[in-house]
């Protein structure tokens, strides 16, 4: 990459190979269910997560949503975590798609408490929106990954009261590689799964809506709705089938290169960096009192390293595969020189 940016993981550029793949790839009409590539995609995100069937999808944010408008009528209620991706990073878009309503609980990293589930599973009153949906969030946009055990303790809850459980796994692989687990076993606790192809994984565009055979053929349904039917999208899923194939198998070292920047940030004066959110590849730290997190944001620019402007004083830096540890040596050293300054 021509810079250094830490934004996020979402930011990566394809890899020689999957451009040379997407150039080449054989494709197809995928509205009409004869794309090869987009097919194949499909089926190995199917086998992957151990789920019956997978769609491909232009977002993350499209995956989730596609799933609260298939399992959600209209008029219900989905129970979630407050600080999770859907309540915050999808612009409201359950009221505007699903037509449903949130109800979230408290979990900023992730741990719904299950007593918190159950009070929240609403009754059969008329004046009450039914529960439809729980949704879980792994790994957690907070930088924790939720354990296999806890997910397996709200799912069990879930159906115990006749509910399906959906995860936004937009970072499945992370997650895996962080419990050392197959993707698999961490989709084996929910009903549905997206996981995204393009954070972490390198591939330009793309992610994976994955569950029963008939949630499946629900949701190619409603992703015409949504406007997803993509035509010739095996260009596309070329890239995503080397992401899944090749790119999952090194997420380690990001986690690795995460942990590396972690202790270099801690060498900045004055940073307190969260060693406790430091599962997969993000870094969270705060600022020194009075820092101007614009002014740090304009520095490091300036050398050609992008990061987002801290939120109330929290920083969050995230390697992937175009970050390497000399990249991590020199922002740790440009950091130094700001803060030795102010």
């Amino acid at each position: 990459m021509n810079s250094i940016d830490l934004r996020s993981d979402t930011v990566t550029w394809p890899t020689s190979a999957m451009r040379r793949a997407m150039a080449e790839a054989q494709v197809g009409d995928d509205v009409y269910g004869d794309d090869p590539t987009v097919n194949e995609l499909e089926r190995l995100a199917a086998e992957m997560t151990g789920k019956e069937a997978a769609l491909f999808v232009p977002s993350g944010t499209f995956g989730n949503q596609l799933s609260l408008f298939t399992w959600c009528p209209r008029g219900t209620e989905v129970i979630l975590g407050e600080q999770c991706h859907i309540i915050q990073h999808e612009a409201g878009a359950a009221s505007v798609i699903a037509g449903v309503q949130t109800r979230p609980i408290f979990a900023p990293d992730g741990i719904l408490p299950p007593e918190a589930i159950e009070e929240r599973i609403r009754g059969n009153d008329i004046h009450f929106p039914p529960t439809s949906l729980v949704c879980l969030e792994n790994a957690h946009s907070s930088g924790r990954v939720i354990p296999l055990s806890y997910m397996k303790e709200v799912s069990d809850l879930a159906h115990r009261h006749g509910l399906p459980v959906h995860l936004d796994g937009a970072r499945l692989f992370n997650a895996a590689a962080a419990l050392g687990v197959d993707a698999a076993e961490i989709a084996a606790t929910v009903d549905s799964v997206m996981f995204c192809l393009s954070k972490g994984l390198c591939a330009p565009v793309g992610s994976m809506l994955a569950g029963p055979h008939d949630f499946v053929e629900r949701a190619r349904r409603k992703r015409k709705i949504m406007g997803g039917g993509m035509r010739q999208a095996g260009v596309l899923a070329a890239a995503g089938l080397i992401a899944l194939k090749d790119m999952t198998r090194r997420l380690a070292e990001d986690h690795k290169n995460a942990r590396y920047l972690a202790g270099q940030l801690g060498t900045v004066p004055g940073l307190e960096v969260d060693t406790a959110a430091l599962d997969i590849n993000m870094v969270f730290f705060r600022l020194p009192d009075g820092s101007d997190g614009d002014a740090l944001a304009a520095h490091l620019k300036a050398h050609k390293i992008l990061i987002n402007p801290p939120e109330l004083g929290l920083c969050r830096f995230v390697t992937h595969y175009w970050i390497d540890k000399s990249a991590i040596d020199k922002v740790a050293a440009l950091m130094r020189e700001f803060f030795s300054r102010e």
